[in-house]
């Protein structure tokens, strides 16, 4: 019923719809914009964000919350969610055409919708929720008002996150392969290239180690500088740092094609149109994972490893890796391009040598070289390390060591390969602490230590006498202690205060070691819904006249506890 309403709304029989979701071509004015303000972008689909690619475009909303959104096509609500973290609050519309549209990052719902939300969360006594209404609860035409633009939840600004999605899969796409309004005629920019020995023996310049090399150029056409020459024995790969600009927007933005070629022949061609949420944190594959948690420099890497699964690769010729033995010179070229086809190539010259290869080099004796696509477990008394097949996305040496422990710590530092090698799936790490104080042993915790031995929270539960916990980084650990509960600020608030006229009550709640796991509010004995913004550290309450009867004095019973269960309270009776 619901399918037929919306295809009478947009005049066109559901039928046709259905066979236009089926083309390779997409009709591209099928969605309109959904903010009623100039639409500039400050970030496009697949830009190289940490662990994924991002799942849509960022629209700018003028510095500010409150602007109108709307239904980019015609459909019904799906999904709602409400999170203090990821897309905050967001709206899931499902379209007859076959599409989703997602917003998210709102400031608030429309009416009907905030109303439908704070009814659940009452129920469910939880500010975060993940709701699916009925299909014909909330409908909408293209054009009408759903929500209005916000910076909730992980956004570092005030802006509207749009994605546009297929519906069987939940397959996010590339808006601006459709039509409502970006314009953009700018050329990417090419800003380096890395040359990379892909073994032991390879001979690049002379040495077995990588080179970056600035490029040259501008308006599409780039190049290395030819006192700069590059000389390669042996297997190599390439890299470059890019990155693409839209009309009156200097946000630097991701591009969608990078293809490669050496002497004419396309050996490595990546296209970027869509992507599966499963496949998203290939990623760190994709890209030069040690600069950029080094130096934070993106570099995307004209090759593939074997356990990298990226379906955007639509050519690979030895995994885009090519070997240089001959002695002879080779024109490289490689094209970047943008979701609205402008393009820019970067054009340089390699120098093959058949006798410049390296000698091979042997490994430390802490090293062991692990296949990517089997399982490991490695024990070693008081730590064991658990990691599953395919974890990896190459073929590896896996380094351990371990070094004592300083007084505040209950284990050794145990250090697991380095910071800077990339994990694709969790592994589990197990540690057992040299002792346990009294009445303490739930306050313990494993943690992780910065270059300068700072120890910052990972957590973990018991397990035996080990502590446990899944993984996705690598890096130094141990095991601490956390005794400390949250902080609450009350900005002044105090029992007894007249809050006669206020339309809200808000608090700031902080921990400074393990975090904040879990709050709850009650007015009157009575669970208090309270917004929470961890970016900003402040839980706010809404009064609502409906459940606080004004002209009263109420009660306060504010709980904050944090991931070891330290808990803070705060209780004072007010006048609302």
């Amino acid at each position: 019923m619901v399918s037929k309403i919306i295809s009478r709304a947009l005049g066109v029989p559901l039928t046709l719809l259905l066979i236009a979701m089926n083309s390779d071509n997409p009709d591209r004015g099928l969605f309109i914009s959904p903010v009623r303000i100039p639409i500039l972008l400050s970030a496009n689909f697949a830009e190289i964000r940490s662990d994924h690619f991002h799942s849509g475009i960022d629209i700018r909303t003028q510095g500010v919350t409150g602007h109108e959104i709307v239904a980019a096509a015609s459909g019904y609500v799906y999904r709602i969610g409400v999170s203090p973290g990821g897309f905050g609050k967001a709206l899931y519309l499902r379209h007859p055409s076959g599409y989703s549209t997602v917003y998210a990052h709102l400031d608030r719902f429309i009416p009907e919708i905030e109303e439908y939300v704070t009814g659940q969360q009452y129920q469910n006594r939880s500010f975060a929720v993940n709701l699916f209404p009925p299909e014909g609860r909330f409908v909408f035409r293209q054009g009408q008002l759903i929500a209005f633009s916000g910076n909730t939840g992980s956004s570092s600004g005030p802006h509207l996150h749009y994605e546009i999605r297929k519906s069987d899969n939940e397959m996010p796409l590339d808006p601006l392969k459709f039509e409502f309004g970006v314009k953009d005629n700018i050329k990417p920019l090419i800003e380096s290239l890395v040359v990379y020995p892909m073994d032991k023996t390879t001979a690049v310049n002379g040495k077995n180690e990588d080179i970056l090399l600035a490029a040259q150029g501008s308006h599409g056409s780039f190049y290395i500088r030819s006192d700069r020459p590059i000389t390669v024995s042996g297997r190599a790969g390439f890299g470059i740092r890019t990155h693409d600009y839209l009309n009156d927007s200097w946000n630097k933005c991701g591009v969608y094609s990078i293809e490669m070629m050496v002497d004419g022949q396309t050996i490595y061609h990546f296209e970027m149109d869509r992507f599966s949420f499963d496949e998203t944190r290939y990623v760190n594959s994709h890209i030069d994972y040690k600069r950029k948690v080094r130096d934070n420099v993106t570099i995307q890497q004209t090759f593939a490893a074997p356990n990298d699964k990226l379906s955007a690769y639509k050519t690979l010729v030895n995994r885009g890796v090519f070997d240089f033995r001959t002695d002879t010179t080779h024109t490289i070229r490689i094209v970047v391009t943008d979701s609205h086809l402008n393009s820019s190539a970067l054009v340089f010259r390699v120098q093959s040598q058949s006798d410049g290869h390296m000698p091979e080099q042997a490994g430390s004796n802490n090293t062991r070289l692990l296949q990517y696509n089997r399982q490991y477990r490695m024990a070693d008394g008081d730590i064991s390390v658990s990691i599953p097949e395919n974890s990896f996305y190459d073929n590896i040496e896996f380094k351990f060591s371990r070094s004592e422990r300083p007084e505040s710590l209950y284990a050794d530092i145990f250090t697991i390969m380095d910071r800077f090698t990339p994990i694709h799936k969790a592994y589990k790490l197990s540690v057992k602490p040299v002792s346990i104080p009294e009445g303490l042993k739930g306050r313990m915790a494993i943690v992780s230590l910065n270059g300068n031995g700072r120890p910052s929270y990972v957590g973990g539960e018991w397990s035996g006498d080990f502590l446990a916990a899944d993984l996705r980084s690598f890096g130094s650990f141990s095991v601490g202690i956390d005794t400390v509960p949250p902080e609450i600020v009350t900005n002044g608030f105090t029992s007894g205060t007249d809050l006669t006229g206020r339309r809200e009550l808000r608090f700031n709640i902080s921990d400074d070691f393990s975090g904040i796991k879990s709050y709850e509010a009650f007015i009157d004995e009575k669970w208090a819904l309270f917004e929470y913004d961890p970016k900003n550290s402040v839980i706010v309450h809404r009064f609502d006249p409906k459940r606080t009867e004004k002209g009263k004095m109420h009660t306060l019973l504010l709980r904050v506890t944090d991931n070891r269960n330290n808990v803070a309270e705060f209780s004072a009776e007010f006048r609302w």
